[in-house]
């Protein structure tokens, strides 16, 4: 396993995160509702990360239903006596429970929301904290005071965000900066082959003012695994069967492009859909670690293949241009004068 510093920090983690969003049973109320995994398959998955060298595990405590990631992760601490071994991520944000401050990034909402989160998770400290979205209706300045002071206190030891907007996340960077607080080291974004726009903005953002990308979705769902093929209907018990509305936005001539070329570069180095997938963001510029959402076993092992391959430059180049997109002004404009933007 390779491990890479967490954007401008000395933190070290994994190329490979396991994503917690599938773990534990939740209800019907949601969207991961018999689509994700109980909790003695998670407990064996994060088992199996730590022995194959992830040491990244990211949740969010509106994962499951009130906390259920973070409450399955805590069991998992409790028991195997892991905490040490593990960095720790979890997000704030989004709603949870009921009544007008139950949701955004207010300081009156933040100082509660770690609290929880420590509660549920059974430690003394998150090592990364990240906020879920930018909340428009705070000031972005009371937001991060706030973060700050749960850094002065040792509550909290890295700040990052999450599907910032690259306007707002340059503002937040320089108000660290003027005002002598804690920065984001890391934002978790959307981006795979088929969703590459955060290179317009992001990126080079982030390669410039040393943010380490997280990206989340890297298999756009599953849909770069190898199991959906065009025509066909997805396989029963599939995410993308249960929410075949995301499927939507991959099923076109793009998306298949895309997945023939992925399967091509699987077949020449004899590995799978997913670890070319996975791989080919773990060699993209600014990428720190790549969280991977699995809820089997076997999940697992095959997205932990990309760790032990590389993809030679010809492939990459095959891979970028079949997931080619388009830029849109005025950035198509800057690439035609000066040939980049």
């Amino acid at each position: 396993m390779e491990y890479r510093t967490l954007g401008s920090s000395g933190l070290k983690v994994s190329t490979l995160c396991l994503g917690a969003m599938t773990f534990g049973e939740p209800d019907e109320k949601s969207m991961m509702h018999k689509i994700a995994s109980d909790e003695a398959t998670a407990h064996q998955m994060m088992d199996r990360a730590l022995d194959a060298g992830v040491n990244f595990i990211d949740t969010a405590d509106v994962y499951g239903n009130d906390g259920l990631s973070e409450r399955v992760i805590g069991r998992w601490f409790e028991k195997q006596k892991t905490r040490d071994r593990v960095v720790l991520a979890t997000k704030f944000r989004f709603r949870m429970g009921d009544g007008p401050n139950s949701s955004g990034a207010s300081r009156h909402r933040i100082v509660r929301t770690v609290e929880d989160s420590l509660q549920r998770m059974k430690t003394d400290r998150i090592d990364l904290y990240q906020i879920h979205m930018q909340d428009i209706e705070t000031p972005e300045e009371e937001t991060l005071r706030a973060l700050d002071d749960l850094v002065r206190a040792g509550k909290v030891l890295y700040l990052g965000c999450s599907n910032y907007a690259a306007y707002r996340l340059t503002d937040s960077l320089w108000l660290s900066r003027s005002l002598g607080l804690e920065r984001f080291v890391a934002l978790q974004a959307q981006y795979s082959l088929v969703v590459r726009e955060l290179e317009r903005e992001h990126v080079p953002l982030s390669q410039k003012f040393g943010l380490g990308i997280l990206p989340w979705s890297p298999l756009a769902s599953g849909f770069l695994s190898g199991k959906y093929k065009k025509g066909a209907p997805p396989p029963a018990g599939t995410r993308l069967d249960k929410l075949k509305s995301w499927l939507e936005q991959f099923d076109n001539e793009r998306g298949w492009r895309i997945l023939a070329a992925v399967e091509g570069v699987a077949k020449e180095l004899g590995t799978t859909h997913s670890a070319v997938a996975l791989r080919w963001l773990i060699q993209k510029p600014a990428v720190t670690s790549v969280i991977m959402g699995v809820r089997t076993l076997a999940q697992l092992d095959d997205n932990l293949k990309a760790a032990d391959i590389t993809l030679p430059p010809e492939a990459m180049q095959r891979l970028d241009e079949a997931s080619r997109f388009d830029l849109g002004y005025p950035y198509d404009f800057m690439q035609r004068i000066q040939g980049r933007w």
